[in-house]
């Protein structure tokens, strides 16, 4: 274990048989588990820096808060107001805002972006540069494949009346979502639904159907054997 430049705010607190690596900056009042690994180069507890026009709320932050067991890897950055449950993984290069909920055992892989304002469940994996956009909600045991892009804002800031229509992806328990697919703004993708590769998801999907095609559309049911819970 090294903590060679190690920063370290106000008010930390750090559990027990916690790994810090080199360079490492912890701001005030973040609250790290036990058996916690920081690897080289990571910033935990950032305040946002917000652009005049942001839509991101602006309030006071509560630290950010890494669950025992999970570990953020090298040159990630994870914001004040974000809690980490148990055993998530962060990997490197990565970025988790400012108000994000992420459960316990969820993965997000190398490069991926979670933007403000993100639930992400229990178990599920976010594969190597994904963006998950602010105000997106992600159950339980979801798989998002590599360079998948959720999107909010269908007027791309032109005009002042979207702020109140901005919404992310729902994307429900147990779906999987194929590489390199997009999903517009509010679109809810049923349980145990199935995007293929490489989708334009412009409308919901149902439940326990597969997708695939620029616009995506239905071609046919998710097998009983590729369930979560076969009947």
């Amino acid at each position: 274990m090294s903590r060679e430049n190690l920063v370290l705010g106000e008010g930390v607190q750090i559990g027990a048989d916690v790994e810090i690596g080199a360079n490492v900056v912890i701001h005030d009042g973040t609250v790290i588990g036990d058996g916690v690994v920081l690897q080289d180069n990571v910033v935990i507890g950032k305040q946002p820096r917000l652009g005049k026009r942001s839509t991101s709320k602006r309030a006071p932050l509560p630290p950010a808060v890494l669950g025992p067991g999970s570990a953020v890897c090298s040159g990630s950055i994870v914001f004040a107001g974000a809690t980490l449950g148990a055993g998530v993984v962060i990997g490197d290069q990565a970025s988790v805002r400012e108000r994000c909920d992420i459960g316990d055992g969820v993965v997000v892989g190398r490069g991926v972006c979670v933007e403000n304002d993100v639930r992400i469940g229990a178990r599920t994996k976010i594969q190597s540069n994904s963006y998950i956009t602010a105000y997106s909600e992600l159950e339980e045991d979801v798989f998002i494949a590599p360079c998948v892009t959720t999107t909010n804002d269908n007027f791309m800031g032109r005009t002042e009346a979207r702020h109140s229509l901005i919404k992310g992806a729902i994307i429900r328990r147990g779906a999987r979502v194929g590489g390199g697919a997009v999903i517009l703004p509010g679109v809810e993708i049923g349980e145990e639904a199935f995007i293929a590769a490489g989708a334009l998801v412009t409308r919901d999907v149902p439940a326990g159907k597969l997708v695939a095609g620029l616009p995506a559309r239905v071609w046919r049911d998710v097998p009983p054997e590729e369930l979560l819970d076969p009947q």
